[in-house]
């Protein structure tokens, strides 16, 4: 009996065996599948997280702003870790524009003062045009300033502007936008230069082979925006370089006086708003409009209307007049704008004071409270009557408190000569600059690609060119090194850009 029962024994264990295997089979392989499950949920999760453009060569970030035409997003370079913007427009919106303007930025690349594309293509529904971040507008370091700059900011400003102005219509273009949205500064050691932005509505005036000027018109539409818009443009004449300067003079006239006669102005619809800001630009003489301030902006108005239709501009005459002026005043061309002074201030009221500031760097009667910033005075005559919203990637806007102290007092030195060249020259944005004596010369990172040499840019010392200041660093001048890092280090709280 005891020998049969031995191999019923002996399958029950097989039998267990089998079980114990199988099921440790079933275990595995739930296990596996878990896992894969797992794995492809967290792949898409990263995807959904970290979606990739541009052939995934760049990670999609943050919105960081938005428009008619799409949106925009920070973006990150995969490779270098690079922060970018990427612009995307939907494939089927009514009037695409970013495929058009991306030809404009191929078209002035290499340009001083021309964001870079890092990439531009089709992928699914969206147009999508990777670029350069840049920083904040003129108008939102407007607004930082207080709704005004001083004349030493404005004529810095100016004379890189006319520089941009200059070069795109060497490249056989107008601009037909030139309002403060449409100029950036850039970040890091490009803090300093000035950055032309928003092409959606360029327009070629003359053929690059045959150098044929576009024919004389009537009757045009109002392209751009009207607050900026010149005289010709008002009474629908077509647009030709001589109003790209026009608006560009209204500009700096904006930084100097906070606003322009025609703002502000009641109209129950667009076309009427159009008609009043037209009316009150005509009955506003130049004289009128620049009555308070140098000579040298009146003369920058009439020379511009006194320009036929297909004229060259003397840009080198009308940098001039700027740096004369420039030079009259004793103003030094350090790169030190009144946005950095009020961002220095700021800094000085987050640390306890190592060492006070050199009196050239401009006296301060007291850093007064801050004040919640002005509201852009945007209204109807800012809204665009063709193209996308103003619009371009990396803009930061500006609207948290600020300090209600944006005029940066003059800063004077003994000066001789004059330069007409049309370079501008760069400065690192970590360099410091002597706030004392009569010279400055400080080390250039690099010379802006336009024309000649470093003596083209203004000099305010004794020793000759303009552009060369200080490249020792006094003492009493080491806290400035974070201010002059850049613009990147102001604080625009909301972080959004507008197009």
């Amino acid at each position: 009996m005891r020998l049969n029962k031995i191999p019923l024994v002996g399958a029950r264990v097989e039998e267990r065996r089998l079980s114990l295997s199988l099921s440790l089979s079933l275990s595995l392989s739930l296990s596996l599948s878990l896992f894969s499950l797992h794995s492809q949920f967290v792949g898409f999760c990263s995807n959904r997280m970290e979606p990739r453009v541009g052939k995934n060569k760049f990670r999609l970030g943050r919105k960081i702003g938005s428009g008619s035409f799409g949106e925009i997003y920070l973006g990150t370079n995969v490779q270098t870790n690079e922060d970018v913007a990427i612009k995307l427009e939907n494939v089927k919106t009514k009037h695409p524009q970013l495929m058009y303007e991306s030809k404009l930025y191929r078209i002035l690349q290499g340009g001083t003062g021309i964001p870079n594309v890092r990439w531009f293509g089709v992928e699914g529904d969206y147009n999508i045009l990777v670029m350069d971040l840049l920083g904040p507008s003129l108008e939102d370091l407007f607004n930082f300033c207080s709704r005004k700059l001083s004349l030493k900011t404005v004529l810095m400003l100016g004379d890189q502007m006319i520089n941009r102005v200059e070069f795109i219509h060497q490249k056989s273009f107008l601009h037909r936008d030139i309002k403060p949205d449409n100029f950036l500064m850039g970040l890091g050691r490009r803090a300093n230069q000035v950055y032309a932005i928003d092409f959606g509505l360029a327009k070629k005036y003359k053929d690059p082979s045959t150098h044929r000027h576009i024919p004389y018109r009537e009757n045009k539409n109002l392209t751009g925006t009207a607050r900026y818009a010149s005289m010709n443009t008002h009474l629908g004449i077509e647009q030709s370089r001589r109003d790209d300067l026009e608006s560009l003079g209204y500009v700096l006239m904006y930084f100097l006086r906070g606003s322009l006669p025609w703002q502000g102005l009641k109209a129950g619809t667009k076309k009427q708003k159009y008609e009043k800001i037209s009316e009150k630009k005509v009955s506003t003489s130049i004289e009128s409009l620049c009555r308070g301030y140098p000579s040298e902006f009146a003369s920058y108005f009439h020379y511009c209307r006194s320009m036929q239709f297909d004229d060259r501009p003397d840009y080198p005459y009308l940098k001039r007049l700027f740096r004369d002026l420039f030079i009259r005043e004793g103003f030094q061309f350090d790169y030190i704008f009144d946005w950095t002074i009020l961002k220095y201030q700021q800094s000085q009221i987050a640390m306890p004071p190592s060492r006070a500031i050199g009196p050239a760097a401009g006296p301060s009667s007291g850093v007064p409270p801050a004040v919640v910033n002005t509201d852009r005075q945007t209204g109807g005559e800012d809204n665009r009557n063709a193209g996308w919203s103003s619009s371009d990637p990396a803009r930061r806007r500006n609207s948290g408190p600020i300090a209600n102290d944006g005029i940066l007092s003059r800063q004077k030195a003994p000066v001789t000569g004059d330069s007409t060249g049309s370079k501008d020259v760069m400065l690192a944005s970590s360099n410091l600059f002597r706030s004392s004596g009569s010279t400055r010369r400080g080390a250039v990172v690099g010379s802006e690609a336009e024309t000649s040499r470093l003596t083209t840019t203004m000099d305010a010392s004794p020793s000759g060119a303009l552009g060369k200041m200080s490249s020792r660093i006094t003492s009493n001048m080491k806290n400035f090194e974070s201010t002059l890092r850049g613009i990147e280090s102001l604080n625009f709280s909301d972080e959004r850009v507008q197009y």
